[in-house]
Formats: structure tokens, sequence, C-alpha cells
């Protein structure tokens, strides 16, 4: 059962919450060289739950996204973690600090480089490039879809929407396992 402050997010269309990611990219798309507007955001968004061709926009957008999602793997890398043990370890077992700011300064690019990687992947997903679908399983995979946070939720809508398999399905997360599977041979 989903808990009420996710409810929202389950029922909003999803191109409207697509959108929404997409523009929290903006800053880092443009660090990229690519400015996006908030109607380009919208198109793009609407477009790839249409399943259409990616417009020259939208294939830079892609490629830009999965430029950032590399980056910041490269981040949690320096600390020996991948995206799932990020997930799972503690700001207290990671290293390089000794002082109270230090430690939020490392706490800041963690969680910078987890949400950058968990709605990047999101967004490359809805986009057909599905390399970072095991990203948005080991998201999905931490709840198993009860009580569920934003990520979970944007996670499996993206990961549903893209293998075509339906919510109500009582085996789709196993289901979702094995498609995320299929995508990395």
């Amino acid at each position: 059962m989903r808990t009420n402050r996710t409810a929202g997010y389950e029922r909003a269309p999803l191109d409207d919450l697509l959108a929404i990611l997409l523009r929290q990219f903006k800053r880092p798309l443009l660090s990229h060289g690519l400015p996006l507007s908030d109607s380009e955001a919208a198109e793009i968004a609407s477009a790839a739950l249409r399943r259409e061709t990616l417009t020259d926009k939208a294939l830079a957008v892609q490629k830009a996204l999965a430029e950032l999602v590399s980056e910041s793997e490269g981040v949690l890398a320096g600390w020996n973690l991948s995206f799932a043990q990020a997930l799972q370890t503690e700001m207290s077992d990671i290293p390089g600090w000794t002082t109270t700011a230090d430690f939020l300064d490392i706490a800041n690019e963690k969680a910078n480089a987890e949400l950058r990687i968990s709605t990047g992947a999101a967004l490359l997903v809805a986009l057909g490039d599905t390399r970072s679908a095991p990203h948005l399983l080991t998201i999905v995979a931490r709840s198993g879809g009860t009580d569920a946070d934003l990520d979970e939720v944007i996670a499996r809508r993206v990961l549903l929407f893209a293998s075509g398999i339906r919510a109500d399905d009582p085996a789709w997360l196993d289901k979702l396992r094995a498609w995320v599977g299929e995508q990395r041979l």
C-alpha cells in the first residue's frame, strides 16, 4: 500500500513528472553546453512517453544525462562505492572527513551524486537508454514496492513504462528483475 506522501506522484501523469525532473537538470545540462527551456523539457518528456523518435535536442539531452550519471558514478567510485553500495552506506563509514564542515561537504557530495544517478537514470530509461535500468531496479528493490519514497515511485513507474509490465501484475517486481537483466545482455 502506498503512503499518502507519495500518492500524488502515483497519480500524476508520468510525462509531467519527467518534465519536472528534466527541469531540475537545467543547470547541470547547461554546464555541458546544453540550454533547456521548460517547454523543451515538457516536449521531450511527452515525446518519450509517446515513444517517438528522439529529436536532435532530445538526443543531446540523453547524451548529456548519460555523462552526468557517469560523473556521479565517478564521485561514488572515489569512495570505492557503487550506486547500490552508496545507498546502503552511512556517512560515518565514508572516509575523508575530520571536521563537521568536512562531514557536511562530503555528505552533500554523496547525496548529490546519488540523486543525480537516480534522477538521471529515470530520465535515461524513459528516453530509451536502458543502460541505467539496474540503478532504478536497485531503488525499487529497496522497498519491494511497499512504503515507497519519491525516488522509488519514479523508478518503478519509469521501469514499468519502459518494460511494458503492468503495475497490477502480482509478479511485477520479478518481471522487472528479468527485464532489467535482459537489457544488460
